[in-house]
């Protein structure tokens, strides 16, 4: 392995640091693990981390950095595993959900998933605010080109369908861009280039104020007719606004569970706060299980 990977020296060879080699370096079976993160959310991407570290896959994650200082703080602790994809935005603020700057990081994710999709891999994508309780991959049943979860909070039963779920009152599909996984076909790629076309039709503005989702939404229902899909199970891929506020349904799919995703609610501290009071932030105590250290 080259020295790059050992050798502390200057942090400007990051600045050069290409997609195709950082994803060279931490792929595991042609397979990667990815988040986008600036440098306020580093708590969470520590959080995330050691709940990866806990299934023996974080050697297959890679960060793709949002800004320079977290390109090298990352790899400054753990060489190789996080990568910047230029024009860096201005990422030093903890932009909440719903504002331009969380706008500006979200609709780069997915070109950044296009991009290692067409350096052949498979990818799972996870936004930084999830927790694993189990090892996800043992859900992608079957052989799809993209597999994601729904966002909605309605209890669905157990055995319920894995198609794309129907439109809601307001016309659309409430489906999650938290977590994707996408194999390196055709399917999945024009999924992803019909997402950042509908990205590219569809900016942020002070009265829409949007983000990717429902791009991604718009991408699924647009390609559903010619790329495979498949929803994966509620029980192990809940909602925010499920998990956190349906303590019956929680009891009653125990052990079903996943990841943990930590939305329906704004706010950096309130996340991390959130994820206290319900025994799921590892990042104060159990950091020698992270990667990076203590951060």
């Amino acid at each position: 392995m080259s020295a790059l990977f050992y050798d502390d020296g200057p942090v400007s060879r990051w600045k050069d640091y290409t997609v195709a080699r950082a994803a060279g370096f931490a792929a595991r079976n042609d397979t990667l693990i990815v988040t986008s993160v600036s440098e306020p959310f580093l708590p969470l991407l520590n959080n995330w981390l050691i709940s990866i570290a806990r299934q023996k896959r974080q050697d297959q994650v890679l960060i793709f950095a949002e800004d320079y200082a977290t390109l090298y703080e990352i790899n400054r602790r753990w060489p190789g595993h996080a990568v910047l994809v230029q024009p860096a935005p201005d990422s030093q603020t903890a932009h909440d959900y719903g504002s331009q700057g969380f706008y500006n990081i979200t609709s780069r994710r997915p070109r950044h998933l296009l991009q290692v999709l067409e350096l052949g891999y498979s990818v799972m994508y996870n936004d930084v605010d999830i927790v694993w309780v189990a090892d996800p991959f043992r859900y992608l049943e079957g052989d799809h080109d993209v597999y994601f979860a729904d966002d909605d909070v309605a209890v669905k039963p157990l055995n319920h369908s894995h198609d794309l779920p129907p439109p809601g009152t307001n016309g659309q599909t409430y489906v999650c861009s938290c977590m994707i996984f996408l194999r390196p076909t055709r399917g999945a790629k024009m999924a992803m280039s019909s997402w950042i076309e509908k990205i590219q039709n569809e900016p942020w503005s002070e009265n829409t104020q949007t983000n990717d989702q429902p791009a991604f939404n718009s991408a699924l229902n647009k390609t559903a007719g010619e790329v495979d899909l498949y929803l994966l199970p509620q029980a192990a891929f809940p909602s925010g606004g499920l998990y956190f506020r349906n303590g019956d349904w929680v009891e009653r799919t125990r052990g079903l569970h996943a990841i943990v995703h930590n939305n329906y609610i704004v706010g950096l501290q309130n996340k991390i706060q959130r994820f206290k009071e319900y025994g799921l932030w590892l990042a104060d105590i159990h950091t020698d299980e992270s990667p990076l250290g203590r951060i």
